[in-house]
């Protein structure tokens, strides 16, 4: 790897093999972790962003007022910057806590046991110390393991056994268990954000009601300097809707009104934000905003990430009444499988990538 220094003249650094074990000891951290000046943490950023406590019992009570303010609320949030909480989401705690556990479990485990999930080149799925493989610089403080989900199938069960072995088996069923249960409380989600824009409750439940999703454990160890890193880099979701778990520790920022702030965990309650898929299916109606993850000395963050993505083929477009005079069409049709190829093996996710998809993919078209 070759790394460009302040005196012009470039030096080339071996690839750096993220264990977390040793690094988050460390009081130095390889270079190829350390973030440019304008995207390392200040301290300012400890503001706290107050989005929306959604309670999704008001949405689905019997009293039309109550649902009606709800709707509204999401509405707002999504047409500002598209992140709000749910509680009342009919998820058992004790299934949040066990997939933490697990998750837990998982990275303590040495990394030579944890890399016999490791992501192959080119593919979403799998266990990933960093990103040391895919890029040079800016790597993220993290770990992450990543698996497929679809509804009606064992797939997330049939993951951990045939990746790590049948002593997963466990593991295995609360991911598939938890995986359903974020996949039902989307749909719950589309149809208020149907409802928001107008289009009622079953166009986008029905559009997502087969996904093909994308589940993520993070793994954010302690950092001796955290100041000069990230655990996860500025970036747009390129997914259609994410459903985040965060642990006590905290550590999301989002970028709004010019200023990074803070969406503090809450008890029993979950972080959703809009994707930039679902942001073309909403023919930029609502926002896919621009948020990261910062690090800390003391403790290590875990978060569970559920990615809600369309099947890889289904069309991608906005319904036609949310095209009109005043709002042409602001992205081409796409499919999820190719916007997902393109974050794999020709971008890197940012705050730009449904951008950069849009001009690649008419450009590979024309």
């Amino acid at each position: 790897m070759v790394s460009c220094q302040p005196n012009g003249k470039y030096e080339v650094f071996p690839p750096p093999v993220f264990d977390a074990a040793v690094l988050s000891r460390q009081s130095e951290i390889p270079v190829q972790f350390v973030w440019p000046e304008e995207d390392k943490p200040t301290p300012d950023t400890h503001e706290e962003l107050h989005v929306p406590l959604i309670d999704l019992g008001g949405f689905n009570s019997d009293q039309p007022e109550v649902a009606a303010e709800v709707v509204r609320q999401v509405g707002v949030a999504c047409a500002e910057h598209g992140f709000f909480q749910v509680v009342n989401h009919g998820v058992p705690y004790e299934l949040v806590s066990e997939a933490q556990r697990c998750m837990e479990s998982f990275f303590s485990m040495p990394l030579c046991e944890k890399e016999r999930a490791k992501r192959k080149p080119g593919e979403s799925c799998g266990y990933a110390s960093s990103f040391t493989g895919r890029f040079s610089s800016k790597l993220p403080w993290k770990e992450t393991l990543s698996f497929s989900f679809s509804p009606f199938s064992s797939i997330v069960l049939d993951y951990f056994i045939g990746a790590l072995g049948e002593e997963f088996r466990q593991f295995g069923q609360v991911y598939q268990e938890y995986c359903e249960a974020m996949s039902g409380l989307s749909l719950k989600i589309m149809e208020m954000l149907g409802m928001s824009l107008g289009i009622g409750r079953a166009h986008f439940r029905d559009f997502f009601l087969s996904n093909e999703s994308i589940m993520r454990l993070n793994y954010y160890p302690p950092c001796q300097k955290p100041e000069l890193t990230l655990g996860t880099g500025p970036h747009c979701d390129p997914t259609s809707l994410t459903i985040l778990h965060q642990d006590d520790v905290g550590g999301l920022q989002v970028f709004t009104d010019g200023r990074w702030r803070t969406i503090a965990p809450k008890t029993n309650a979950f972080v959703v934000n809009i994707g930039d898929t679902f942001m073309a299916l909403s023919n930029a109606r609502y926002k896919s905003c621009l948020h990261r993850a910062v690090v800390n000395r003391e403790s290590a963050r875990k978060s569970l990430a559920f990615f809600l993505c369309p099947k890889m083929n289904k069309l991608v477009k906005p319904p036609g009444i949310l095209v009109d005079h005043d709002h042409p069409r602001a992205y081409p049709d796409f499919t999820w499988s190719a916007l997902l190829e393109f974050t794999q093996k020709h971008y890197r996710a940012d705050m730009n990538t449904l951008d950069a998809f849009s001009r690649w993919i008419q450009g590979t078209a024309a």
